[in-house]
């Protein structure tokens, strides 16, 4: 059975508008870092940026969750399917004085290691919530895989309560 479910992603502590380049390796200095969540499969369709100095920043996704063999299947506009796991793209990049953004480095919100009861109990509330937050540990925009501890994933109800916890 197919039902609706939607995706929340909370983020706070965001690494700021500029990254310096840093004094050992080769990655160049950043200006106007934005974050946005980016569509399946379309690199430059990006959901909402929002500005690396801003306090928090919240996306909401719309899906699928499907009963599967193996569990909760979740499918949607944002959601990647590579090889069969399951992410959502966190794009960074910067913003030009005309609007343009141009990506420099990705994270990827994994799906595949939300806890079975939480993903279940999403897909039966309606609603899937991760908070993070999005500075690595070098002050810079966090990038690559993001697994528990660095992501906390709840379901809630439409009321707002919780119905279960993940780590």
């Amino acid at each position: 059975m197919m039902a609706g479910m939607r995706i929340r992603i909370d983020a706070v502590d965001l690494p700021g508008l500029t990254r310096p380049a840093p004094t050992e390796g080769n990655v160049p200095a950043y200006d106007n870092l934005h974050v946005a969540v980016q569509r399946r499969d379309r690199p430059g369709e990006l959901l909402e940026p929002q500005p690396g100095d801003a306090e928090s920043a919240t996306w909401t996704l719309e899906c699928t969750a499907t009963a599967s063999p193996t569990g909760t299947d979740v499918k949607g506009p944002y959601v990647q399917d590579r090889l069969g796991r399951r992410f959502i793209y966190l794009s960074w990049g910067t913003v030009d004085g005309a609007g343009l953004f141009t990506m420099f480095r990705r994270a990827k919100l994994m799906l595949d290691v939300v806890p079975a009861d939480v993903l279940a109990a999403a897909a039966h509330e309606g609603l899937l919530v991760a908070r993070l937050g999005l500075t690595d540990e070098q002050g810079g925009p966090l990038c690559a895989r993001i697994v528990p501890p660095h992501v906390t994933w709840t379901a809630e109800r439409a009321d707002g309560e919780n119905s279960a916890h993940g780590e």
